[in-house]
Order: C-alpha cells, then structure tokens, then sequence
C-alpha cells in the first residue's frame, strides 16, 4: 500500500531527502572499536509536495531511540516513492543493501534469501500486536518475512444529499447489486452526473477490481495459490458492471477513469456512490456522506480490500540484534498512532487501533477502524504479483466491455509470469 495504494494524495512527492543522524560512517559487518554500532534503514517519504516529509517523523524517532540505546546509531535515508524501488534494487544489486527497509513490497527480496524472518527481529510481544490479518499478509512459503508498517481499507461512500434529492433514503444504503441497480438509476433519473463512479483507470484499477469481485466471493487467486483471474464469479462481476456501464449509470468510460479524479469529483458533488478510502476524510469535511459496507452479489460484503506498506530487515549486514531494538521501538504504540495520524493512514497494530477508537478527536476514522481486522490482502508473498498486477492496472478496464476476453487474456499472462 504504498502512497500510491494507500491513496493519499496523486500530486508529484518530494525529491529524495537523505538525512544522516549516524555519529560515524554506515554501519558495517561489525561494531568499531568505540561499541556503537550503525544501522543503515531506508524509508519511503509519505510527503506530497515537500509538506510534511518523513524525515521529520523518523529524525524525532531515531534520537528518542538512540537516547534510550547509546551504543546503536542508526543511519537513515528517506527516498520519494517515485524512485524507492528503482534504487533499493540498485542498492541490493550493488551488495548494500540496508539492514532496515520500508517501502511499498517485500517478496522478491524474501523470495531470494535475503531476508530475516519476523520472529528473528521483533519481539513476540510486538508481533503479537500487528493485527493478525495484515500480520499474515507479510507471509511467503508459511514463513513471515514482511513487517506491515501502515495500512489503509475501502468502504462504499455515498452522497446523502445526491441521495435524497432522488427520493433515496441515505440511512438505508444499498447492500447488493440489484439495490445498487435500483439506487443507481434513481439518481440518474435525478440528473445526477454519476450515480455510480467505478474508476478503473491504470492509477489504482486493480483494487477497484479487486473490491467488486470480493462481492461476488472472488478474487485474483484461489485458496492454493494459483491465479484465476478469469474465474467464472470474475467474469459474472464483470458483465455485471458492464451492464451498469452500457445503462449510464457510471462514467462513460470507466477504463480512462483514475481514482484521484474522481474522488475530486465526488467532492465536487457529482458522484452518488462510490468506493472510498480515508484519504478522502479531509476534503469531505462539510459534505453530508454515509461511509458503509460495500455491497456484494447477494449480500454486504464481510470484509475489505486492505493495502498495507511494509517493513522488513536484511540479513547481509549481521546486526539482527540491534535492528530488533529499533524496530520494537518503532512499532510502540505512541509511535505508530502519531504516524497515522500524521498522514491520516491506518495503524497495523492493536493497541493502536484501540487508542485511536478511544480517541474523541479520530472519531471519523471510526468506520475504517472497525472494518480494518477483517481486511483481504492482495497475494503479496507472491513475488509474480508485482509483475501481474502492473498489467492488471493497465488492461483490466477493457473488462467492463469485453468480460471474458479481457480476464482471459490476464490469466494466461499471470499463468506465464508463474513459469
């Protein structure tokens, strides 16, 4: 769930900001003679327009950590998500690869061998406390390897006010796919400009996708680990928002629809439903909206679409011992409660979750806080996923007017990237 996934803001990121709070140079196979060990940890800056860098966040947690720690020092670089990836691989190709990472995937770093396992380098405590679904999304082979750091979930927002105004009780959201139907052309009939937002532009198209074939029990994968993308409850979601499309009951072509426009849009008051993310709390201030369940086939769905970024430690420079101190102090409560809401993300961890219930001043976030525990992940220790997923963003639009065609021709590119 990088920036990217987590939604929070399409504008450009800040360049890379590199800060060094190391009292000596990077960290090496061992400590120097003085006993201070350096560890080197590279993170992704959750900025937007040089406003609210990383840096500040992690500079104020570092000193905190090396006041209670004076023989580690820890080394630190913040990179934009525009270029984290490109020179992380660089890095590791390099033989430098950092002994903390935070960024946006971790399994072909797993899949190679070059990773601790969780329990090698967080306390059972602090593992015990990441919610058990995210917890589990960071597994490879049975094997947990990625630490999740922030998360973020989806829930149906509607227009209350778009609502009424088609005669539509707000208090009484649609649950299934004939009541979005109903609900959907009620508004049209209202002149709304779209009752129905179904973005599946390359910005974020394999959530959206992902959401709605959660409704009918579907899903990128089966329970064994293979794709199936062209699954028969696939193309019937398909055909099915294809058959909202071809009403006009959606934006007239939902493939060159990105979802930052049209929550922009829908702030604008001209969506009645949409799938929505917390990230929209700020510009929706004001506005009179209902966040719910998302609506499936037959049924509310139980559960979510859950985007995660992640944490994870390499086992290259040796210093298992003091990455395990830093990230149990990272992963404190106080810590991961002040991350969130600075960037108005979702914690990864119990007791966070709970101090932000218990928080007057978080009570819009509430909805998304009871609905987290039940999130679905995408296959992230699948380390083809990356790859199928990158085609997914870019073709799985053309579905809403070629169902079986358009998933068909996914399947058999995920089938080879498995070869």
């Amino acid at each position: 769930m990088k920036r990217r996934l987590l939604a929070l803001s399409a504008a450009g990121l800040t360049g890379a900001l590199v800060l060094s709070l190391a009292a000596c140079g990077g960290g090496g196979s061992g400590a120097p003679a003085d006993g201070v060990t350096t560890i080197r940890f590279v993170a992704a800056d959750y900025g937007s327009n040089g406003d609210n860098p990383s840096q500040a966040y992690w500079r104020d947690v570092i000193e905190a950590f090396e006041r209670s720690n004076p023989k580690i020092k820890v080394d630190l670089q913040v990179i934009n998500w525009n270029d984290i990836d490109a020179q992380v691989r660089t890095m590791v190709q390099n033989g430098h690869q950092p002994d903390v990472l935070q960024t946006g995937g971790y399994a072909d770093y797993a899949k190679s061998g070059l990773l601790y396992s969780v329990p090698e380098v967080l306390s059972s405590a602090t593992e015990a406390d990441l919610v058990p679904a995210m917890a589990d999304a960071g597994s490879q082979d049975g094997t947990r390897y990625g630490i999740p750091f922030v998360s973020s979930a989806r829930m149906f927002l509607i227009n209350n006010e778009l609502f009424r105004k088609a005669g539509l009780d707000p208090k009484k959201p649609p649950k299934t796919w004939a009541e979005v139907t109903a609900a959907a052309t009620a508004l049209k009939k209202a002149g709304v400009e779209v009752p129905l937002g179904i973005p599946l532009g390359k910005e974020e198209a394999q959530a959206e996708a992902f959401i709605w074939m959660m409704g009918n029990k579907g899903g990128y994968q089966d329970p064994g680990g293979a794709y199936a993308i062209d699954s028969a409850a696939n193309v019937e979601t398909f055909t099915q928002l294809k058959s909202w499309v071809d009403a006009g009951l959606t934006e007239k072509s939902p493939a060159a629809v990105n979802r930052t426009d049209l929550t922009k849009t829908f702030a604008s008051g001209k969506v009645g439903m949409l799938n929505g993310f917390p990230g929209q709390l700020a510009e929706l201030r004001g506005m009179d909206v209902s966040w719910t369940a998302m609506p499936g086939k037959d049924a509310q769905s139980p559960g979510t679409l859950g985007v995660a970024d992640w944490v994870m430690a390499f086992k290259k420079g040796g210093h298992k011992k003091e990455v395990k101190a830093f990230l149990d102090f990272a992963y404190r409560k106080e810590n991961t409660v002040r991350f969130a809401t600075t960037y108005r993300l979702m914690p990864v961890t119990g007791s966070a979750l709970a101090a932000l219930r218990d928080d007057p001043a978080q009570k819009e976030l509430a909805p998304f806080l009871d609905i987290l525990p039940s999130a679905t992940f995408y296959p992230l220790g699948d380390p083809t996923w990356p790859g199928v997923s990158a085609q997914i963003k870019t073709r799985i639009g053309g579905a809403v007017n070629e169902p079986e065609k358009t998933l068909g021709a996914l399947q058999q590119a995920a089938r080879q990237a498995k070869r």
